[in-house]
């Protein structure tokens, strides 16, 4: 689990992605082009290496916004980033995360 100071030791779970152009919980807008996320309690800022269990692709975003709202997920990534992980058809994938180095 992670520190309440923003570092890392691994979390997994699940991870979906979605795709608006709102206004996240940080005060920007969601950019889908963007490496960015949601998280439940990391600090706005935080850059986490964000792994799919199911093909070993990685890819670090930065998170901007709050969520995921579903239980047994751990984050909320831009389609960007899901594109990067490979899951963007199956809309929802088993992930790890840890700090970005």
């Amino acid at each position: 689990m992670f520190a309440s100071a923003g570092t890392a030791s691994a979390q997994c779970g699940g991870a979906s992605w979605y795709a608006l152009t709102s206004m996240t919980a940080s005060g920007e807008r969601m950019n889908p082009a963007a490496l960015t996320a949601a998280h439940r309690s990391l600090p706005f800022g935080t850059k986490v290496k964000v792994t799919n269990r199911r093909n070993g692709k990685t890819v670090v975003v930065r998170i901007n916004d709050r969520g995921p709202f579903v239980k047994g997920r751990v984050i909320d990534l831009s389609k960007a980033a899901a594109m990067k992980l490979g899951f963007i058809r199956a809309g929802h994938t088993k992930i790890c995360l840890q700090a970005a180095k």
